[in-house]
């Protein structure tokens, strides 16, 4: 089993689309970019990345490029999770062959299991894959809580190292950590909580908001580390209005509406998501123009190169 260090800025990266398939060159450069801004991870075929609508054959390809782009030089945590126990263990199994570092499973949805059932379900694919395995509880989209006596039963499994927590209780995370005893990793899975939940021993973040700002998440959850806990409040309040306006709508059409804007990635979604509403799009851009990225009334073309202009104001976060 691979050795996987849970600690930093991971992205919970989108899957870019061009007329309705992979844009893959598309994929390979964000990952560049995210190499070179120190995010500490490629977190592919989450709920960022729309896994919900991709195919297996899709599924499979888009973890193939990321464990071929990072190239060993950052970490690729393959979302793998499905409310089907055969399919995510069909997944995992492929991430593990295909070389990621290790998995992500999002708790079963739409089934509502019990707390039984989901240990069962997490200890099937536990035993079934070799890898490094975070759990992912959001009940918010499964409609099942994860409780923290559970985790405390999937912590004595040797290869479930982590979880990410979506739960938005703070409570919860903590008696998390009481009662798995150091044994899990504790990573947020929402970007407004990073700092008060590396306040009460998380490690880091699976980001959203990374997408946009690789360099400035990164820099928050470093500096805490560092012990420069004001460096991070402030990163945190910087952040935090263009983290509000990023779920204006379901993620992950805000961000790939302000990534489609850039000219980074065609802002192409799979239904049932859709195009973003147009009072909340001007509430996005807005929230650009307040942190910097976008300058007032600005043009933006599809593609960067010939915009000097925007260039020069996007210069700190697409080289």
């Amino acid at each position: 089993m691979s050795h996987l260090t849970l600690r930093g800025s991971m992205v919970a990266i989108v899957t870019p689309f061009r007329n309705d398939r992979i844009d893959a060159p598309a994929f390979k450069r964000l990952i560049e970019w995210h190499i070179e801004s120190g995010t500490s991870a490629i977190v592919p075929c989450g709920t960022t990345g729309e896994s919900a609508t991709l195919s297996f054959d899709e599924h499979d390809q888009v973890v193939d490029l990321a464990v071929d782009a990072a190239k060993g030089r950052i970490a690729v945590i393959a979302g793998t999770g499905s409310n089907n126990t055969r399919e995510a263990v069909r997944l995992t199994a492929h991430a593990k062959e295909a070389g990621a570092d290790g998995a992500l499973l999002i708790s079963p949805y739409y089934n509502k299991p019990t707390q039984r059932g989901l240990y069962l379900h997490f200890k099937a694919v536990a035993e079934a894959v070799d890898i490094p395995l975070v759990i992912y509880n959001i009940a918010s989209r499964t409609a099942v809580n994860i409780e923290p006596e559970t985790f405390a039963q999937l912590a004595a499994i040797k290869n479930i190292v982590g979880v990410k927590e979506s739960s938005g209780n703070l409570e919860q995370m903590s008696r998390i950590l009481q009662l798995t005893k150091g044994k899990l990793a504790l990573l947020s899975g929402d970007d407004g909580l990073t700092l008060p939940v590396l306040s009460i021993g998380g490690t880091g973040v699976i980001s959203v908001a990374a997408n946009l700002v690789p360099r400035d998440v990164a820099a928050m959850v470093n500096a805490f580390h560092a012990g420069r806990h004001e460096e991070a409040l402030r990163w945190h309040d910087k952040l935090l209005p263009l983290v509000k306006a990023l779920f204006l709508e379901t993620n992950p059409i805000p961000v790939k509406t302000a990534m489609g804007l850039f000219g980074t990635i065609e802002p192409e979604l799979r239904l049932p998501l859709c195009a973003m509403s147009e009072p909340n799009e001007a509430r996005l851009r807005q929230a650009l123009e307040d942190y910097g990225l976008l300058k007032a009334g600005a043009k933006l073309p599809k593609n960067l190169e010939g915009n000097s202009d925007v260039r020069k104001v996007l210069q700190p976060y697409f080289q």
